[in-house]
């Protein structure tokens, strides 16, 4: 076991110190991947309204591929490694890469197939035919081709992080993360295939990171050489799933979350699809934020948990929790105090950046409770407490969704009763998964 991860009881500003040389190297990593994700926004919006309106669409499904692959089933092998490898079971470690990727191959599969087939039928059916024919080859490259090396790469990485070197894993994806604005660029406009250009970049650069980060892990980058001549086992299985599925389910919940919200704006026409499209994607560029601190939480709560030192797992969790909030508060902040100069980042059509104006300013104030619950989010799922951030994802897709609906159309708030439905939604979901790490949820003396 690395120093790094010794399970010792801690004060918190030694606490502190860990969480952050863990997170360091990650959140570099996100901040490029968020640079990498505000350039294909742009250059969503510079293909046209009926571009940037599909792209919204499929927007969701691009996230929650990402969430699942690195932060949900992928923290689901943070934990598992972590907790195997705290209780000192290196074999069984090295066991579960290959159960973890066979896991990756399913999912990837599932979402190639999945939205290669239905991709035009949901555009039409959520932003009409236009939308439809603008965004149907871009989701062919994204999902088609892209999918299953993202899952692989992701899983890999996860299978380091869980060894505790979050460092080898992000210097394996740094080129990917800088690569792909160019590519991105280059394959759109110069090249001319537009929107399908920034999706074929991004299978390209997920190709190229998926064999890199098989070439580190097997030859011991994660600290133990993985074995891949292992009978198939439930028991390893389901220490991967245990976490992981319901993490899943969470994602899946946090982008259903989305959709349906961008299908009750619907009515209010493209440039509210569109205008909504940019707000997401600036809400949920606080998840790569929180990533990094959070996959820092979920090897060290994990590490901890597997030597049985609930304490140390509950105040790491805490301090690693405040530092996010901290964070992501301050970006917010900003978002909320000057919505129309963001908005206008990313669209030169004045309607569509007033119109994501209008949302953000109510949605970039929850972003620190956000942030919070998501790094809190990891920190549960290193301990393999599940069930109030599943009280989390329920509360916060009734909110956006219900009572935004209430607000917009009961009170008569229309767009901006949407806005405040999902800000609401946002912060509950960090309040209920930051009150769930205690004494009474994680079991031990305080």
């Amino acid at each position: 076991m690395t120093a790094t991860l010794a399970a010792a009881v801690a004060p918190p500003r030694a606490l502190l110190k860990q969480v952050m040389a863990l997170a360091a190297p990650t959140t570099l990593l996100a901040l490029l991947q968020v640079g990498a994700q505000l350039v294909e926004t742009w250059l969503a919006a510079r293909q046209g309204t009926a571009a940037l309106a599909g792209w919204a669409v499929l927007l969701p499904f691009a996230l929650l591929l990402q969430q699942m692959s690195a932060g949900a089933m992928g923290g689901g092998v943070v934990s598992a490694v972590a907790r195997t490898l705290g209780a000192g079971k290196r074999d069984e470690a090295s066991a579960l890469v290959l159960h973890a990727l066979i896991i990756a191959v399913s999912f990837g599969l599932l979402f190639a197939l999945g939205l290669s087939v239905f991709a035009r039928p949901m555009l039409t059916a959520v932003a009409g035919a236009d939308a439809a024919d603008a965004a149907v080859v871009y989701a062919f490259w994204l999902f088609g081709l892209g999918a299953i090396p993202a899952w692989l790469s992701n899983t890999l990485a996860s299978v380091l992080r869980g060894g505790g070197q979050h460092a080898v894993a992000a210097r394996t994806l740094l080129l990917t993360a800088l690569a792909f604005p160019l590519l991105a660029y280059l394959l759109a406009e110069p090249m001319g295939f537009g929107l399908a250009g920034v999706g074929a970049a991004q299978a390209l650069v997920q190709c190229v990171a998926a064999a890199a980060m098989a070439f580190v892990v097997f030859r011991g980058g994660a600290g133990f050489v993985p074995s891949l001549r292992v009978q198939p086992s439930w028991t390893l299985f389901k220490r991967i799933l245990a976490v992981g599925a319901v993490a899943c389910t969470l994602a899946a919940v946090a982008n259903l979350t989305t959709i349906l919200v961008t299908a009750q704006l619907k009515g209010y026409g493209v440039a509210a699809v569109a205008a909504y499209g940019i707000a997401a994607r600036l809400e949920f560029l606080i998840v790569p934020l929180a990533f990094g601190v959070g996959s820092a939480l979920t090897a060290l709560v994990g590490r901890a948990v597997g030597a049985g030192d609930w304490a140390t797992a509950r105040r790491t969790a805490w301090v690693g929790g405040l530092l996010s909030l901290v964070v992501s508060g301050a970006v917010g902040l900003g978002v909320a105090s000057w919505p129309l100069q963001f908005a206008l980042f990313f669209t030169s059509d004045l309607q569509v950046a007033i119109t994501a104006a209008r949302g953000l300013q109510y949605t970039g104030l929850a972003f620190g409770g956000f942030g919070l619950g998501m790094a809190m989010y990891f920190g549960c799922m290193g301990a393999g407490r599940m069930v109030w951030p599943v009280v989390a994802g329920l509360t916060r897709i009734t909110l956006a969704v219900g009572v935004g609906a209430w607000l917009a159309n009961g009170l008569g708030l229309g767009l901006e009763g949407h806005f405040i439905g999902v800000a609401l939604g946002i912060a509950a979901y960090g309040l209920i998964t930051a009150s769930s790490v205690r004494p009474g949820v994680w079991p031990g003396a305080r």
